[in-house]
């Protein structure tokens, strides 16, 4: 009788337990695709100019089928007001032989001038919040920065991203953002994420579904991190600020799981 007990209250706490996340009956095995990040091109300059253009090139040339490449902000160095460095922004990503998918970072839309460079972004780039489906996998693009900067706006990240998580209707999906919740490591000390009560919805919002990977830019810094039980993978800037070396990245899904290459750029 008491293993009986035993087996009904464990078999209570499953159930719990997996109600507080979707599984996925859609996922099947032989699923195998590539994609590429690029983030912080920080254009606006002759130099970043010369490195994206530099990766854009290689890009196109990979041997390797890509599906899209994803922009996780910081396109331009507070650059959204200016047209000229707009539109040579639009027509060198124009160049891509393939899709691209953009998401705003903190140098794109401006917390204090929000609304002005919040409609420029949205008119020259795309919506705040997008979602893309390929081979049964969805990738969400969400503006996050009013969360990372502890701002008010009418736009409500968590609203906006559970939506899309919803629509995604128990698909294996990949969020991509801007600035990591996570806390960042330079000048040899560790510096905190976002506001702990608003990380702590972040982690239980992302860990109710089933969501495969957070992918984002911001740190400059190539990083593995986990959110919770889901793994983040923070890409190398473009741009070339404090000396570094610019980078982007080649993920590869399979059968369910990640796997990326960080590729350098002269």
């Amino acid at each position: 009788m008491k293993n009986i007990i035993k087996i009904a209250i464990f078999s209570s706490i499953l159930i719990c337990l997996l109600g507080t996340k979707q599984i996925s009956a859609q996922e099947t095995s032989g699923t195998n695709f590539y994609f590429v990040q690029i983030t912080d091109t920080h254009l606006g300059n002759s130099e970043h100019y010369r490195r994206t253009k530099l990766a854009i090139d290689e890009i196109n040339n990979l041997p390797m089928k890509i599906e899209f490449v994803a922009h996780t902000g910081d396109i331009t160095a507070d650059q959204t007001e200016n047209i000229d460095v707009v539109t040579n922004t639009i027509a060198l990503f124009e160049e891509l032989k393939m899709p691209i998918h953009y998401t705003p970072g903190n140098h794109d839309i401006h917390k204090d001038n929000y609304d002005v460079t919040m409609a420029l972004y949205t008119n020259h780039f795309g919506k705040l919040t997008e979602s893309h489906e390929y081979n049964g996998v969805v990738f969400i693009f969400v503006y996050t920065q009013p969360l990372a900067d502890k701002f008010i706006v009418d736009f409500n990240p968590f609203k906006e991203l559970e939506k899309q998580l919803k629509l995604a209707n128990g698909k294996p999906v990949i969020i991509f953002h801007h600035q990591p919740s996570i806390e960042s490591f330079y000048k040899n000390r560790m510096h905190p994420g976002w506001r702990k009560d608003i990380n702590e919805i972040w982690v239980r919002l992302v860990n109710k579904y089933n969501v495969k990977a957070i992918i984002a830019g911001h740190f400059h810094n190539d990083e593995y991190n986990w959110v919770g039980d889901v793994p983040i993978y923070v890409c190398p800037a473009i741009a070339g600020y404090w000396d570094k070396q610019g980078a982007y990245r080649i993920y590869q899904y399979k059968d369910g799981k990640i796997s990326y290459r960080s590729m350098t750029i002269k």
